[in-house]
């Protein structure tokens, strides 16, 4: 199939370009969240960039929509209405915001376009009405054993931990300092120390360690070195650096929120929203470099089971093949659709009734 998806969600991407289709990826020249392209990135030859605007719209099998913009993008340029003309699915990559439980999904109430969620955790969480639901869990390609946990330190990997705050648990980080050193990787990570000022807790600077964003290889090397991996965040969907630093054969130490409880198994490392256990437990970790690797191996193995690329290439495969092959030209979508009720044209704003504060905006940034 020929696939058209934007590049929103790097992590997520890396592991679906890798599978048997052709992937097209609108590419502008401003390069920006609507034209990234392959960004760069070592992906197969399948993922190929695009002019939207030139694209041919009979060539497109299918679309992988990430925004509730792109429906009307989509409809725009090419002049095919994903859900309608051309097969679609909305792809949900973020826990809700708002109102929790009680947040409505763009794509609420309405059968044209079925929504996949990346964790179980978000299918129960969202609102999403009648709307057909499934989960394809993370796959993850494998950067293989590379842990060594030679350095006595927790890794952590975090994006923009200042501007996010409380969701990304940074406000714990001092307390997580005060047992060991951390080595903290991702973007806008700079501005940790001043934001966290650790000698206001009497504690040396030293504790915290900016490593910064790097390029995907040298973080997987990188973080391998730490003695363990610290996930402390409270309320994002499931960080595909967890997931990653599993897969290196690192223990993780995780607040029991979100997806986290399922992702990491008896015996490798510890899930638990007592801080202070958590804290013990990362020294203990740090004391006893014997005791992570043996929680690392148990991490490892589980990823490699639950998380691994074919699984994900597999279950991807099956529901696009599901996905109507021809259009349904003159159908009409329900009331209550992520469509104007007036107007079949999905490139009119979103129902009225979805509250826009309760709207996301798919997190780039989340690790």
């Amino acid at each position: 199939m020929r696939i058209l998806v934007w590049h929103v969600h790097g992590g997520w991407m890396e592991a679906f370009v890798r599978g048997q289709h052709e992937y097209l990826l609108p590419k502008s020249s401003d390069g920006g969240a609507w034209g990234l392209g392959r960004g760069g990135r070592d992906w197969p030859a399948a993922a190929r960039e695009v002019d939207l605007d030139t694209l041919d719209p009979a060539s497109v099998d299918a679309v992988v929509l990430q925004r509730p913009e792109e429906i009307a993008a989509v409809a725009r340029t090419l002049g095919r209405r994903p859900g309608i003309d051309l097969p679609a699915v909305y792809l949900e990559h973020n826990t809700p915001k708002g109102d929790v439980p009680f947040t409505l999904h763009p794509l609420a109430d309405q059968s044209s376009i079925p929504v996949v969620h990346v964790t179980h955790f978000n299918q129960l969480f969202w609102d999403t009405g009648t709307a057909t639901t499934t989960v394809i869990e993370h796959g993850i390609p494998d950067p293989g054993h590379l842990y060594t946990g030679e350095r006595e330190e927790m890794g952590v990997v975090v994006n923009e931990p200042v501007r996010r705050g409380r969701v990304t648990g940074t406000d714990l980080l001092p307390g997580f300092a005060g047992v060991g050193p951390l080595r903290v990787f991702g973007m806008g990570t700079e501005a940790l120390p001043e934001a966290l000022n650790l000698k206001g807790f009497g504690l040396s600077e030293e504790r915290l360690r900016i490593a910064g964003d790097v390029p995907a290889p040298k973080l997987h090397h990188e973080l391998a070195h730490c003695r363990l991996y610290l996930h402390p965040l409270r309320w994002t969907s499931l960080g595909l650096a967890l997931l990653e630093a599993m897969h290196l054969g690192m223990p993780v130490l995780a607040l029991a929120t979100t997806e986290a409880g399922r992702a990491i198994p008896h015996g490798a490392g510890l899930v638990s929203n007592d801080v202070d256990d958590l804290q013990k437990f990362a020294r203990r970790l740090l004391d006893d470099p014997d005791d992570a690797y043996a929680m690392g191996m148990i991490a490892r193995e589980s990823a490699l089971q639950r998380y691994g690329l074919n699984k994900f290439l597999r279950a991807w495969d099956e529901l696009l093949a599901e996905l109507p092959k021809g259009t349904r030209r003159g159908s009409r979508p329900q009331s209550g659709t992520a469509f104007t009720s007036h107007d079949t044209d999905p490139s009119h704003d979103t129902d009225a009734r979805h509250d826009p504060d309760a709207r996301h905006h798919t997190e780039r940034t989340h690790p």
